[in-house]
């Protein structure tokens, strides 16, 4: 076992801002004080710079099958991403196809992974087919670590499950500590609207954002929430793209019910001019839901700033411009819906905190803590304290870099945010005390297979 004592260092948590050093022994945190001399192994000097909880990414989608495709970036190498960018977990999307059970779809997602990441994960459980026979299982697998489940509310024919099943599956999770993730958008009706604009000659990409509304997403929330009362149970609504929709968990976290929500870089840095970029170019940006009017922007870092907002994840799905986004080049709704992300999420949200939109500490929440306390891993991950994974990042705020395809490690043919520059970056990353990345290089002593699975405790809010 290595020690590891990072010196000089700021060090910022969700509640705390001070000066001190941190001792690592090993994976955990060993000792944090003012000024440690003891002999270590390797000592990193983090003045002049934060040090923070390693980030988590609650939703990703590595080597995810999609509109006959499947997501180009692999366990590997999408984790890998994600170390350069500081993030140190991820939380990926295990699916449940019909006729499986979840231990199953499970199982199937272990074997993905296992021996290929290289930082931690867990895994929540996409159910597609829930007869009432089958509820049962989910306890199962939330004794087993796998604590959350997904369910649409969109896609037709691949995805989407009624509305009883969603409310009974919210039950029997909210009965033993799970927790429902909520696509919520108005499936149905979305896909009358895709046939008409099909049928009118409307192909181009711009159309996958004109032919999904913010009603539409607007409506799937207040219903998810409406369910989740009536079933007594937490919701989480993932990928939260708009006003309309953040509305309505504003209005329901005021009543007390219990409403949670996440929403995505792409959607507080880009605007819905992307879409009418010449030629195919607009592809680039089709995700589910789309990206909306730039104006929408200021009410979602006001909703992070207040906490109706408690986490940015990225939805990260990466498909790359050639073979397989122009799979649409001729129809938008055969385009893969999905977007790289996973390694330029802290880059990004840092420049919330230079500009004044968030707060040093609330950074650290929605990146880290917050997903921690949320999915049943606050402790071990999303903090800095004695007894916790070293899953560490020093940051520096002066780090600046450019977000191009060049400069970044994900697996795919473009970047959304290619020429922009943000204004700092993590020197230093370490995943259960081992550095695994200094000055966007790769020290790990190894990258494939050092990441652990992460059995998640039940929510934690």
């Amino acid at each position: 076992m290595t020690t590891t004592l990072i010196k000089n260092g700021r060090i910022v948590t969700a509640v705390d801002d001070y000066n001190a050093d941190i001792l690592i022994d090993g994976g955990t945190i060993a000792m944090i004080g003012k000024s440690i001399d003891v002999a270590a192994d390797k000592v990193i000097d983090a003045k002049g710079r934060l040090v923070i909880p390693g980030g988590i990414d609650p939703h990703t989608h590595m080597e995810l099958p999609f509109g006959g495709t499947s997501a180009s970036d692999t366990f590997e190498t999408g984790t890998i991403a994600a170390a350069h960018g500081g993030t140190t977990t991820i939380i990926d999307f295990a699916v449940q196809y019909k006729g499986q059970s979840l231990k199953q779809a499970v199982d199937a997602w272990h074997a993905k992974a296992d021996g290929r990441t290289s930082i931690d994960y867990g895994f929540h459980l996409i159910c597609t087919d829930l007869p009432d026979e089958r509820l049962p299982e989910m306890k199962s697998m939330i004794d087993e670590g796998v604590s959350s489940f997904k369910l649409f509310m969109a896609y037709p024919g691949v995805f989407l499950v009624d509305d009883a099943t969603i409310f009974k599956a919210m039950g029997m999770a909210g009965e033993n500590g799970g927790l429902i993730c909520m696509h919520a958008e108005n499936g149905v009706v979305i896909d009358a609207i895709v046939k008409k604009a099909l049928a009118d000659g409307k192909t181009a990409p711009k159309y996958h954002a004109l032919t999904r509304p913010t009603k539409a997403e607007a409506e799937g929330v207040h219903r998810a929430i409406a369910l989740a009362e009536m079933a007594d149970a937490p919701v989480y609504i993932v990928h939260l793209s708009c006003d309309d929709s953040l509305q309505e968990v504003t209005r329901a976290r005021d009543m007390g019910i219990n409403a949670y929500a996440e929403t995505c870089p792409q959607y507080l840095f880009l605007d819905y001019s992307v879409y009418e970029q010449p030629g195919f170019e607009g592809a680039k940006f089709v995700m589910t839901p789309p990206i909306r009017e730039k104006w929408n922007q200021e009410k979602l870092w006001r909703g992070l700033k207040f906490n109706d907002l408690q986490v940015v994840a990225t939805d990260h799905c990466p498909f790359c411009m050639k073979e397989q986004k122009e799979l649409g080049k001729n129809d938008f709704s055969k385009i893969p819906n999905g977007m790289p992300g996973v390694e330029t999420r802290l880059h990004l949200l840092w420049e919330g905190v230079t500009k004044g939109k968030i707060s040093m500490n609330r950074f650290v929440e929605i990146t880290s803590t917050a997903p921690a306390k949320i999915f049943g891993m606050y402790g071990k991950k999303g903090t800095l304290a004695v007894g916790a994974d070293a899953d560490v990042v020093v940051w520096d705020p002066k780090r600046k870099k450019r977000l191009d395809k060049a400069n970044l490690h994900m697996r795919v043919d473009y970047s959304p945010f290619e020429g922009h520059e943000v204004p700092g970056s993590p020197s230093h990353v370490l995943s259960r005390g081992e550095l695994i990345v200094e000055n966007d290089q790769w020290v790990g002593k190894k990258k494939q297979g050092r990441g652990q699975f992460v059995r998640r405790g039940t929510f934690g809010l």
